[in-house]
């Protein structure tokens, strides 16, 4: 099935799901089960079953989003960024119950790569080509080509 939100093609494989109010780039695959709302996702992108994206994401071109991650307001992933499985993004530094909270943003660079089951605390930057393990919890900046492992993650080596 196709669909042309503002123009754009993109293939939609998704009978119970729920996409509002998002832009879709052409060539981009959308499994089932996901729920979209508000978000800008780029070209040639493939976003598996079971995945959220929030208001306000944006991802760019040729990324893959693997099943169950969720990505909420306040995270921006530029082209090319693999997301491992059931990987989770924060997006309040004090999350509570009740009461006034705010977004506090996340940067994805170029290339990069969180592994399956990774948390993402708010704040961060994850640098370009930077690659994130299985399970860390990243708390601080990622440089870019390094690679993190552990809770909390810390650079294991950098990358050629």
């Amino acid at each position: 099935m196709s669909a042309e939100p503002g123009g754009l093609k993109y293939k939609l494989y998704a009978k119970y799901s729920s996409i509002n109010d998002c832009e879709i780039g052409e060539g981009t695959v959308v499994r089932d089960f996901v729920n979209l709302y508000g978000c800008k996702i780029g070209r040639d992108c493939k976003i598996a079953a079971f995945v959220e994206i929030q208001r306000g994401v944006v991802i760019g071109d040729r990324c893959k989003i693997e099943a169950y991650a969720f990505i909420p307001s306040g995270v921006a992933i530029e082209d090319e960024v693999f997301v491992g499985p059931h990987a989770t993004f924060t997006n309040d530094l004090h999350p509570h119950a009740t009461g006034d909270w705010s977004i506090t943003p996340t940067k994805v660079k170029k290339g990069a790569s969180i592994g399956a089951n990774a948390t993402i605390v708010c704040g961060v930057t994850i640098g370009e080509r930077a690659m994130v393990g299985a399970g860390a919890v990243v708390t601080k900046d990622v440089p870019a080509g390094a690679l993190v492992v552990g809770n909390p993650a810390k650079v294991k080596k950098k990358m050629e």
